[in-house]
């Protein structure tokens, strides 16, 4: 999952350098922190938080295969 997050987080930003995810797991839940550079932060929340919505979706739908919770945060 955290492979995911950061190459979804990557593509979005203009200094993809700056991207980092940092991954827990407690049981069967996952959490997934992303922290992106402060000038990028619109561009991964979205208006509305349209963005950060369809990332923490394409997540969920992929998490669900392996029959884990996954919460993604992103950091400022």
């Amino acid at each position: 999952m955290k492979e995911l997050v950061e190459t979804i987080a990557k593509a979005l930003v203009d200094h993809p350098d700056e991207v980092e995810v940092t991954e827990t797991q407690e049981g069967r839940s996952i959490h997934i922190k992303l922290k992106v550079a402060p000038e990028d932060m619109g561009k991964v929340i979205g208006k509305q938080g349209r963005i950060a919505k369809a990332i923490r979706a394409v997540v969920k739908a992929a998490s669900t295969k392996d029959n884990t919770h996954v919460d993604v945060d992103i950091d400022d």
